[in-house]
């Protein structure tokens, strides 16, 4: 089989980097190129089978819509979109596959399936999600504590967010009852997990029909 060829979106950033040296270095891919803020994607997403955007809401509304012009994958790490934007990218989908996750990692979303099992056995207890990322994070509740509280199917949750220095990511969701708590968590230790996952989703993509699909699909998990 050949090599999947992929265009990353957002090369000067702290996870385009990374992504960046996450293809170049993986099996079964290649790297189609690398694109900023400031230049025009159209050439690459071109002659890519798969783009990989961790970038901002607008970009990734805009590359949603290329991806879908092109017929390609489109995997979304990027957080903090609004109503609007999520209607953008469903209708982009129609022609796109698009893989989009508050989270890419495999630790994050075996935890959200743990704590959709344990907000189910455990209704009456009080349900508190705290997360902490890095000073630069703008987007607060993060994708991910977004991710964990919908896992949960509850509408009751309190969230807690903390941005100081260059954490990567700690989560922690609570579930606290009569004179007992369970705390489920989940620290990323380097970005690097968050692009494998990215890579085994432009992977799994290929051939995909279009639509709309989390990395619960990706890894045969059950849907938060």
């Amino acid at each position: 089989m050949s090599p999947v060829r992929i265009v990353v979106a957002g090369r000067a950033g702290r996870m385009g980097q990374v992504l960046i040296r996450a293809v170049e270095e993986a099996e079964g891919c290649v790297l189609g190129g690398a694109f900023g803020s400031r230049d025009d994607p159209l050439p690459l997403i071109a002659g890519a089978q798969a783009l990989i955007d961790f970038t901002r809401p607008s970009a990734s509304v805009a590359l949603a819509a290329l991806a879908a012009q092109a017929r390609i994958v489109h995997v979304i790490g990027t957080t903090g979109f609004s109503a609007e934007d999520e209607t953008k990218i469903r209708a982009a989908s129609r022609h796109a596959v698009i893989v989009k996750s508050g989270n890419m990692s495999l630790g994050v979303n075996l935890l959200a399936a743990l704590v959709k099992q344990a907000a189910r056995a455990l209704p009456d207890f009080d349900l508190r999600i705290f997360e902490m990322h890095h000073r630069g994070k703008l987007d607060a509740p993060s994708g991910t504590a977004l991710l964990l509280g919908q896992a949960s199917g509850r509408d009751d949750i309190a969230y807690a967010s903390v941005r100081a220095g260059t954490v990567v990511g700690e989560h922690q969701v609570i579930l606290a009852g009569p004179q007992e708590r369970i705390v489920l968590s989940h620290t990323a230790e380097d970005r690097m997990i968050f692009a494998r996952g990215a890579l085994a989703a432009a992977k799994w993509g290929q051939g995909r029909k279009p639509g709309l699909y989390a990395m619960a699909d990706v890894l045969g998990l059950p849907a938060p």
